[in-house]
């Protein structure tokens, strides 16, 4: 059972306290790239320093901002092996999967179904108001958008679904001894992560529900699906499929994407309704394709030490 395989008299929650802190200053350190080349900027060419995150992401060309941004998840995601490994004494498939390896399929079925949904809605809102969008399209820096984003948006997705989904959700179990603790906890924080994103400042904290709702997808899949596989893929193309499709001045990812949208910015209907009828119809699809039963026992029911775990963690 998956949540189960880090539930262990040994991993304290003060471990946890410990590994989190070492992944920040991990992710930490993968900022220094970008304070230097703010820096640079500075003092070499005499830019004035950004004094906002807004003003962070508009302060160099779109594709290096991109890059220097995700590449603090590349440390971060160093920084989760070193702690699994090293502090929990646990494999990375150990916050993966229960399965015996991971599943590729299901992850590329989360992924395309998502991706297909995107690209599909997308154009929808194109056409149904073509005055809200641009077309932003130049084929040499999307060309390296495609690169860049195909390169390092999936290890930001993932860096944040094995802290989420993976470390922080087991964590919280062996806290609690149940599922439903961790489920609740995992997805209110990761909304919380989202709270200093440009789109907070101009929609307002209704879009938190978006946030939260989303983390209580993931979490939902992960726990009936015994693995992360199905959210890593729909983390995935939700990022990635994005980032190639639509930029604003006000999104967190800002890029030489297809289009870029010009409305003034809004939160109402458009923000529940993925939660609240898009978010289902995908979990009936999971559901119905993986053969998902026992959803109370899955989501909300006791976790007991299991007695071979360390065999569980020799896979």
């Amino acid at each position: 059972m998956f949540i189960e395989q880090g539930v262990k008299s040994e991993n304290k929650f003060w471990k946890y306290i410990v590994g989190s802190l070492v992944i920040i200053f991990a992710s930490f350190l993968g900022q220094i790239p970008l304070l230097l080349a703010l820096l640079y900027e500075t003092f070499v060419y005499g830019k004035k320093y950004p004094s906002s995150n807004e003003d962070v992401m508009t302060f160099f060309e779109p594709n290096m901002t991109l890059f220097l941004i995700l590449v603090s998840f590349v440390f971060a995601m160093v920084g989760i092996y070193f702690v699994i490994k090293y502090i929990h004494n646990q494999t990375m498939l150990s916050i993966t999967t229960s399965r015996s390896k991971m599943d590729w399929k299901r992850v590329l079925f989360s992924f395309s179904i998502w991706s297909i949904f995107t690209i599909v809605s997308t154009v929808l809102f194109y056409f149904s108001d073509p005055s809200d969008f641009v077309i932003n399209f130049k084929p040499i820096p999307f060309a390296i958008l495609v690169v860049i984003g195909t390169l390092l948006i999936p290890i930001q997705t993932s860096t944040e679904e094995y802290i989420f989904r993976g470390y922080l959700m087991q964590g919280f179990a062996n806290l609690a001894k149940n599922k439903w603790f961790p489920l609740v906890m995992t997805s209110v924080i990761f909304g919380a992560m989202h709270i200093s994103n440009p789109e907070v400042s101009k929609m307002g904290n209704i879009i938190l529900v978006y946030y939260v709702g989303t983390g209580f997808l993931l979490g939902i899949i992960t726990l009936m699906d015994e693995g992360m596989e199905l959210a890593l893929g729909f983390h995935a193309a939700n990022n990635l499929v994005s980032a190639l499709l639509v930029t604003s001045d006000w999104s967190a990812f800002q890029t030489h994407s297809i289009f870029k949208d010009v409305s003034e910015p809004s939160a109402g209907f458009d923000v529940i309704f993925p939660v609240v009828i898009i978010y289902p119809i995908l979990l009936f699809i999971f559901s119905k394709k993986y053969k998902w039963t026992n959803w109370k026992d899955k989501l909300t029911g006791k976790i007991e030490e299991p007695a071979n775990f360390n065999d569980l963690n020799s896979i």
